[in-house]
């Protein structure tokens, strides 16, 4: 089974604090008193990964929850591994992650995404982030009184 990883955690806490703030800067909402609980006992423990099998009922809901507000696939529709490479050039995917995505658990997946993010290499996380930050028009210059000559 797979491993979710601290900074999952993090970001699902984030999310419920978005969420479901605090009414009174004191209390937490249930989602997350249960994933505090978990990243607590993390923390205390010194690792950045528990399994998700045993995972709290609560805190496993309130982190499903948050995945599914994540992105899905890091697929961006050009596949190298049809073409016979062992690791995907545009999603950094081996190609049995390729193959079997739609069976991972959402653990599996998110073990994947870190990995590939982290890795940085696949072209989702460079030439095609590029592209678009070039394809943005560019900032118009500020005007303002200042800026009228002497």
């Amino acid at each position: 089974m797979a491993a979710i990883h601290i900074t999952d955690i993090e970001a699902a806490i984030n999310h419920w604090r978005e969420k479901a703030p605090s009414p009174d800067g004191i209390t937490l909402g249930p989602e997350l008193r249960a994933l505090a609980e978990v990243y607590a006992l993390m923390v205390f423990h010194h690792e950045d990964e528990v399994d998700e099998v045993g995972f709290p009922a609560k805190a496993w809901a309130a982190w499903m929850a948050w995945y599914e507000t994540t992105i899905d696939t890091p697929c961006i529709a050009i596949c190298s591994t049809s073409q016979g490479d062992d690791e995907c050039k545009g999603c950094g995917r081996s190609f049995d992650e390729v193959q079997h995505w739609p069976a991972m658990t959402p653990a599996e997946k998110r073990q994947t995404w870190r990995r590939i993010t982290m890795e940085d290499r696949a072209w989702r996380f460079n030439t095609y982030a590029e592209r678009a930050r070039e394809a943005q028009p560019p900032t118009p210059p500020a005007t303002g009184d200042d800026s009228t000559p002497d």
